[in-house]
């Protein structure tokens, strides 16, 4: 499917407005790091129970995301994102308002169920609805709109650093999640939701919004329908080998993309810096923005080169940066930072770290996990990627402070170099390329039984 002017401006306007959901999640996700050292001193917090408040986000992310699959497959992808801007409508005024430690782990529990349900439905809705040969770039602009998000968290941090106002950091979140909340009433229903639901006539005037000819319209619904007639339910797909072994590759993926240590660094960002000797808080948030940008900025390279450049090679790119940052990193800290050069030799490898993993391996396992999955199975398998996503975030992001504290700060970035490297090979032996290919061809070359790796080809 091809996408011409007429249609371009409309694609893109919807693919802006499902990724409002990634946003939010960034939003949530990174207020903590600014947060967490005003809410320590507030509630005496110790290293065990800062991770505990780190930890219920994601918690409920895990939650979020399983009980998504039903939600998404029964009322709709685009249903799920406006249930998920509803929770963090709540959930921020209720985190603002926490009285104690109890209701505000809760209440970020609650902010992580909005997370998980918006982190399956939003990539899953965009690569549905896009045509093929823009689909890795909104499936992406779902990522850059997350690590814009974190950019806006941090710089809302640091307005509040000078006061300490961990309460408005939290509540400010309200109003993007409003506005959210409003867009995604205009949004269209996803075209394979629809003839999941046998409502072919709604789906055929969807892809008239994003198709270029009547033809292609046929096109595209043909081959949904012959994919349907394949599978009958959820059970079927599980007996066939194809399809565990796209689960096993949806999960290493966003396991490598946890391993990596990426939001050990985005939460605890000013207690890494404070590690490097940036003694006043708004030094490190000064430090955290300066890095958030960069994530941001290069994000925006993903959007425009996944669907030019292929998913593999820009996951190759990015395991060899990390790996040799977060070598370089864990070196540096073990030879001591004690001077102002080895301090910003310390942020200048953090910004090349967060450079790495922002150019595909924050994107690309999202698109891979909502491409390579069998249409009937696409729930269930990203159900369970995305779950496999949060559930490493929580083991990582859960155990940092605790391992920094253990190892020291040297060999626990060495460890995530490590993780870098056996994902590495992990990407060559396995994962395909599927750029530029339709979800139905790759589908057809699972049914085939074609090898994981050549799967669009």
């Amino acid at each position: 499917m091809t996408l011409n002017t007429k249609n371009k401006p409309y694609v893109y306007v919807v693919g802006f407005a499902a990724a409002l959901a990634g946003l939010l999640s960034g939003l949530d996700a990174g207020i903590i790091a600014g947060a967490l050292p005003f809410i320590r001193s507030y509630f005496h917090l110790s290293n065990s129970a800062s991770e505990q408040l780190v930890v219920a986000l994601l918690t409920g992310a895990i939650v979020g995301t399983l009980i998504c699959g039903y939600i998404s497959r029964l009322l709709g992808r685009h249903f799920a994102i406006w249930i998920s801007a509803l929770i963090f409508c709540v959930g921020a005024v209720l985190c603002a308002l926490s009285v104690n430690l109890g209701m505000l782990i809760v209440m970020r529990f609650l902010v992580g169920l909005a997370i998980g349900l918006s982190s399956f439905s939003a990539p899953l809705y965009l690569a549905e609805i896009a045509p093929k040969n823009v689909r890795g770039g909104l499936v992406t602009l779902y990522q850059f709109m997350i690590t814009l998000g974190i950019l806006v968290s941090y710089l809302t941090d640091t307005a509040f650093t000078p006061s300490g106002d961990w309460r408005w950091m939290f509540g400010v979140t309200f109003f993007p999640a409003f506005i959210m909340l409003l867009a995604v009433l205009f949004l269209p229903k996803s075209p394979r939701w629809l003839i999941l639901r046998n409502r072919k006539e709604e789906a055929r005037a969807v892809l008239g919004r994003v198709s270029n000819s009547p033809e292609e319209i046929s096109t595209e619904i043909s081959e949904i329908e012959a994919t349907l007639q394949k599978t009958h339910s959820i059970r079927d797909v599980f007996r066939g080998s194809g399809f565990i072994k796209v689960l096993l590759i949806g999960v290493a993926l966003q396991a490598i993309q946890q391993f990596s240590g990426i939001n050990a660094v985005i939460y605890y960002m000013p207690s890494i810096f404070s590690m490097a000797g940036f003694a006043s808080p708004l030094q490190q948030m000064w430090a955290t923005v300066i890095v958030g940008a960069v994530n941001t900025l290069t994000t925006v390279i993903a959007i425009f080169y996944v669907d030019r450049w292929g998913r593999k090679p820009m996951l190759y790119f990015t395991l060899a940066v990390i790996t040799i940052s977060l070598l370089l990193l864990g070196y540096l800290f073990h030879l001591g930072i004690h001077t102002q050069l080895t301090q910003y030799l310390a942020v200048a490898l953090v910004v090349i770290y967060i450079f790495g993993f922002a150019i595909s391996l924050g994107s690309v396992p999202w698109v891979v996990c909502a491409e390579i999955f069998p249409l009937q199975g696409r729930d269930i398998g990203l159900t369970v990627t995305t779950a496999a996503n949060w559930g490493t975030d929580a083991i990582v992001s859960g155990t940092f402070l605790t391992m920094v504290a253990s190892i020291g700060s040297s060999l626990s970035f060495g460890v995530f170099g490590v993780c870098c490297i056996i994902g590495f090979i992990i990407v060559n032996r396995f994962v395909p390329e599927t750029k530029g290919v339709s979800l139905e061809h790759i589908e057809q070359n699972l049914v085939a039984g074609k090898r994981c790796r050549d799967l669009g080809e």
